[in-house]
């Protein structure tokens, strides 16, 4: 398993930066009355013992009718304890939020407009790390999303760790 420095879609592979802008602008513009919610979520898993992999998605999700998303892999060589990868992960998402903001500003997109998703929740070991987190994300000003809300982590980041 490698890292991967470029955002890959599930239908098409590897995209370039600008690539991706045009495939998520052209996206949002094929309906343009539809509401939109731009979402960025990470997940991880310890592999092998000694390394960590860490997938960050891009979700655009067109409200009431699905969406597309986009994710990169990032394997490091290192052993996390759980509190360390719930930090790394969220460090991870607010790192390609502030990418996906640079890459979008002239569209008009700002940090407002962005949800990170996080995947903790108060049903499990996570639950003591709420609140660091959360205040965390929301004074680097974005809207943040836990289980059971935070599908962007919790599932789709998940489906390629």
């Amino acid at each position: 398993m490698e890292t991967t420095s470029h955002f890959v879609s599930p239908t098409s592979g590897i995209c370039e930066i600008d690539v991706l802008r045009s495939k998520i602008l052209a996206y949002i513009q094929s309906n343009r009355e539809s509401k939109y919610r731009l979402i960025i979520g990470s997940d991880s898993q310890p592999k092998n013992g000694t390394e960590t992999d860490f997938v960050t998605a891009i979700v655009i999700h067109r409200v009431g009718a699905g969406g597309i998303y986009f994710w990169k892999r990032r394997l490091e060589k290192k052993r996390y304890v759980l509190r360390q990868r719930m930090y790394q992960e969220a460090l991870l998402s607010l790192g390609a939020a502030e990418e996906f903001v640079s890459i979008f500003q002239k569209d008009g997109i700002s940090k407002m407009d962005i949800e990170i998703h996080v995947d903790i929740g108060t049903g499990g070991e996570t639950r003591e790390m709420i609140a660091e987190i959360v205040g965390m994300i929301r004074s680097s000003g974005y809207m943040v999303k836990t289980k059971p809300d935070s599908f962007g982590a919790s599932k789709v980041a998940d489906r390629h760790t």
